[in-house]
């Protein structure tokens, strides 16, 4: 069996495509899918049902998928046992992350990483959804709970708070609520609840006595935008809200804490480029903590 050919099924089968996976790795599609060819026959076994859609690992590609982790984490393992520790931290790795982490925090604050490791790519992908971490999706994820099933590596980043925000123009035109049963007589700005990705996220109902919002938006980055526009009162990240000088914070005694996780799989967890990257948020992180509180 030839390793280059499992490296190249490794690729696939997290990407989930062929020509996404022959980008990643910067060679010609075809060749991609003659590999695989060449590796299904020494095998003589399908690991891959090719479909318009992309390619799906069938139960045979599925077994074989943790054997081809384990053997690229023993290789791993080799060459940082003779000196090269830094193998690896080269290539792309992709982080799913709330936009409300992902974008307002983290995006600007790469440049360290980057250019201590030229040859890394970093995708990150700041929407509100979940991700398979199995199906290699994403090869970290930020979440606000700690995964309590599978085969992940989960690192508690920071805890952080979330209150109630209105701009000083609202304020002034609106006044200032003074309770949770004042908020009757104002606008309100929430989340879409069932695109809500994980269910420590559904404040709203409870923070907001179950009024309902009149504007929803499913963006972290989206309320803030609203609240800041004069649009109405809504739930915010303070270490967003609290940079900008036109947002006050309502009934801050009603304030709420989360936590943010980073999370990836275990057979990831020697990889060079996988360890570069998450210790260098949990770093970021534990040095910006008072951005947070």
């Amino acid at each position: 069996m030839n390793w280059d050919d499992v490296r190249i099924f490794l690729a696939v089968a997290r990407a989930g495509q062929i020509l996404q996976a022959a980008r990643r790795l910067g060679v010609n599609h075809a060749t991609i899918a003659r590999r695989i060819n060449a590796l299904e026959e020494a095998l003589k076994a399908k690991l891959l049902d090719r479909r318009t859609t992309g390619c799906v690992l069938t139960p045979e590609g599925e077994e074989f998928l943790l054997a081809a982790e384990r053997m690229e984490a023993e290789m791993v393992a080799v060459h940082a046992n003779i000196g090269e520790t830094d193998i690896g931290v080269s290539g792309i790795v992709r982080i799913g992350a709330p936009d409300g982490f992902g974008v307002a925090y983290l995006a600007s604050r790469l440049d360290p990483l980057l250019s201590q490791y030229p040859d890394l790519t970093i995708q990150l992908v700041p929407v509100p959804q979940s991700f398979s971490l199995d199906r290699r999706e994403a090869d970290i994820v930020i979440t606000v709970e700690r995964p309590t099933h599978g085969r992940l590596v989960a690192r508690k980043l920071v805890d952080y708070s979330l209150g109630f925000y209105a701009s000083k123009s609202y304020i002034k035109h609106h006044g200032m609520p003074k309770t949770r049963d004042d908020l009757r007589h104002h606008r309100l700005i929430g989340y879409v609840e069932d695109l809500l990705f994980s269910p420590s996220l559904n404040y709203s109902s409870d923070m907001m006595k179950g009024q309902r919002p009149q504007f929803e938006c499913a963006s972290a980055l989206g309320q803030t935008e609203a609240v800041k526009a004069g649009l109405g009162i809504g739930i915010l990240h303070g270490f967003m809200a609290r940079e900008d000088p036109d947002l006050i914070e309502i009934m801050p005694e009603r304030a709420i804490q989360r936590a943010y996780w980073a999370v990836y799989h275990e057979s990831t967890r020697r990889l060079g480029r996988i360890t570069a990257v998450s210790d260098y948020i949990y770093r970021l992180v534990e040095q910006e903590k008072h951005i947070f509180r």
